[in-house]
């Protein structure tokens, strides 16, 4: 089959046609019967890339409509036991950041468990708005703070938040060189970024900096960089090609399919089923909604 240019409706068709086609680049093939039958496991092992790290295909998100240091679970009061619930049912990645306020709660929650067992991701805030702008430090200053937070001697992963800016690789050079630094102590294994616009994504895929991205992606464009999800999928490629760590968020458009389970359930075999990105994370709100995200990634059929 030669390439073609992939409509919407053909992307669409792709994206909901079950185990059977797989899209790859801009071609939908068909896939031999005994290939079709493989299960997610959200519990499985998987490494970021090429930075050594492994966790759990599934991680949780703590920051579900976070801002200015609080998140929905900081609000309502269910933080620390959240965190420690998808613990104890098999979760080992927590995402956390400095405008989500949820540093104190992570630390609670898995005192007593050993370092090693679990993941430890989180995020700089270094534009306008977000937190306090005293606290907007060097990279140096402001993870000491984080690790003191978090009671831990060392952090998996950092990340610049939010990036926006086409430019941002040359914007923040000064927090991308000290957190280069810190890595070289091994205060923090590995450093990236999160973006929320298509020219900070595709900045993002040139940078030989980038160790770990956090991209939004669902087929259906929602709350996403750009609108029509084959326009971002060519770039997770490149990334994914280039060795650096991809995590999936905003598979639930940010909470707009949250009462729609086919939607869900459409959007988790989609994401998985590119091969492309190295796990997920989901923003719980509710211990029964870890749960059912489990049970959903253990019936996704991947192509």
């Amino acid at each position: 089959m030669g390439k073609k240019n992939l409509t919407r409706r053909q992307f669409m068709t792709a994206v909901t046609a079950g185990a059977g086609t797989v899209l790859l680049g801009n071609v939908i093939y068909a896939l031999p019967t005994e290939k079709r039958a493989k299960m997610a496991d959200p519990f499985q092992t998987v490494t970021l890339g090429k930075t050594g790290i492994k966790t759990t295909l599934l991680g949780m998100g703590t920051g579900f409509s976070g801002y200015n240091r609080s998140s929905n679970i900081t609000r309502a009061g269910v933080a620390e036991s959240l965190i420690r619930s998808a613990y104890e049912k098999g979760i080992r990645y927590f995402d956390c950041a400095d405008s989500y306020g949820t540093h104190p709660f992570t630390k609670a929650a898995l005192k007593g468990i050993p370092r090693e067992n679990y993941t430890l991701g989180t995020k700089m805030w270094v534009t306008q708005g977000g937190i306090p702008d005293q606290d907007k430090a060097d990279a140096p200053v402001v993870i000491d703070r984080f690790r003191k937070e978090l009671n831990t001697d060392y952090l998996d992963l950092v990340q610049l938040h939010c990036m926006t800016a086409g430019t941002w690789t040359d914007d923040q050079k000064r927090f991308i060189d000290g957190l280069e630094n810190l890595k070289a102590k091994n205060i923090i294994r590995a450093h990236g970024v999160s973006v929320h616009t298509f020219e900070a994504l595709e900045k993002a895929a040139e940078s030989q900096w980038v160790d770990v991205i956090h991209v939004r992606i669902n087929p259906y464009g929602e709350s996403m960089d750009k609108k029509d999800a084959s326009l971002i999928v060519p770039v997770i490629e490149k990334l994914h090609r280039s060795g650096k760590g991809i995590i999936g968020m905003k598979l639930i458009g940010n909470g707009k399919f949250r009462n729609d389970p086919e939607k869900i359930d459409a959007s988790l075999k989609f994401v998985l089923g590119l091969g492309t990105v190295d796990m997920i994370i989901v923003g719980f709100e509710l211990p029964e909604q870890i749960d059912n995200y489990i049970e959903r990634v253990r019936n996704t059929r991947l192509a």
